[in-house]
């Protein structure tokens, strides 16, 4: 692929720099970092989970510096995360063990522990709010104050540490495959690079750094007729994950935090051969990212599935998806069409030329 140097081009692109702040700040206001990161959480956690960057704080640096634009605050992460020093690797953690803010299943109406709703869209009358142009600091105070004078009834009180899956019930009965515990270390995409055929490890971790409406689509596309995996959401779980350490391989583990994170299981009924004959049973589909990201997570697990189950159909293709989802790829790729291509272009016009003149001749 050729390219040109564009004289002159150094004054230009400072001019063009000087012009991007300027269109940022011509209206004389500005937002502080603080408050996108207290009041835009939707867009943070899906930076954060395609950035592959658990940081709230800079996460709404990068909004307000992208003047919104996710790919533009993605790359700016992912960007910065290839600075950060990689300290420590942290040890498993359990999402049995999540302090849940939100738990609902699809495919059972009572489930053990009960449907926790939390805060969530879903069940928002899709009408523009226009009380909101017109919202002051006082507003928001009041309303903070209401919510949090709300008694919850002793008898509505849950334990929201520990609460049970709904997939192990299944499995008591039988009815999900059981499988042993995998002890081996999880590839790392960003240590190593891809090779096909992939492990699940680096599939996983493709899929929850990819990019979200593309993950979205592909999974659609999947319920749509273009894929075999068709699920019933058996749990989505939300909630804050205890993150730990160990110094060593034999050492204390030591607790350094939580994160947000959006957990999703999902069933799918497959035929599995048992003593000589055709059975039902459940496959598991496993969607996980950061924030509350639950379309996209649950996008994820038809994806982790249809890929653990190959076939000649487009999302079961793994070079397919996982070569196409990733967000900086993707928008660097199509993006770098915009740089010069003088010299490509120059000989494909100069080839067309000649073939037209030479059919001029002949004629």
């Amino acid at each position: 692929m050729g390219y040109v140097a564009v004289t002159g081009g150094q004054e230009a692109i400072e001019a063009s720099l000087q012009h991007l702040t300027y269109e940022r700040i011509k209206e004389g206001k500005f937002i502080d970092v603080e408050s996108i990161k207290a009041t835009m959480r939707g867009f943070l956690d899906q930076v954060m989970s395609e950035s592959s960057l658990y940081s709230e704080r800079l996460a709404a640096l990068a909004m307000k510096q992208s003047e919104g634009n996710v790919e533009e605050a993605v790359f700016l992460l992912r960007a910065h995360r290839s600075t950060l020093p990689r300290l420590y690797y942290s040890t498993v953690t359990d999402a049995r063990d999540m302090f849940v803010i939100r738990r609902i299943s699809a495919s059972f109406k009572d489930i053990p522990g009960g449907q926790i709703l939390g805060a969530s869209h879903d069940y928002l009358h899709r009408l523009l709010d226009f009380s909101l142009v017109e919202e002051t600091e006082q507003d928001v105070l009041r309303k903070k104050a209401e919510f949090e004078a709300i008694e919850v009834p002793e008898e509505s009180s849950l334990p929201l540490e520990k609460l049970p899956k709904v997939m192990d019930y299944l499995r008591k009965e039988g009815l999900i495959n059981e499988f042993p515990l995998n002890d081996e270390e999880p590839d790392d995409i960003t240590k190593e690079s891809l090779t096909f055929p992939s492990s699940r490890s680096e599939r996983l971790q493709i899929l929850t750094r990819g990019q979200t409406g593309t993950v979205t689509s592909l999974g659609y596309a999947g319920l749509r007729g273009y894929g075999s995996s068709h699920p019933n959401v058996g749990e989505v779980r939300v909630g804050y994950q205890p993150i730990h350490i160990a110094l060593d391989e034999e050492g204390e583990e030591y607790y350094i935090g939580s994160i947000k994170l959006t957990e999703v299981e999902s069933f799918i009924p497959a035929n599995v051969s048992e003593d000589g004959k055709e059975v039902l049973e459940f496959d598991i589909g496993y969607g996980a990212c950061f924030g509350q990201n639950e379309t996209k997570a649950i996008a994820m697990s038809i994806l982790d599935h249809a890929l653990e189950n190959p076939e000649k159909i487009p999302i079961h293709d793994e070079e397919f998806v996982l070569l196409h989802v990733d967000t900086v790829e993707s928008t660097g790729f199509i993006s770098h069409l915009k740089l010069p291509h003088y010299v490509t272009f120059q000989s494909k016009l100069e080839q067309i030329r000649k073939i037209k003149r030479e059919g001029v001749t002949n004629e």
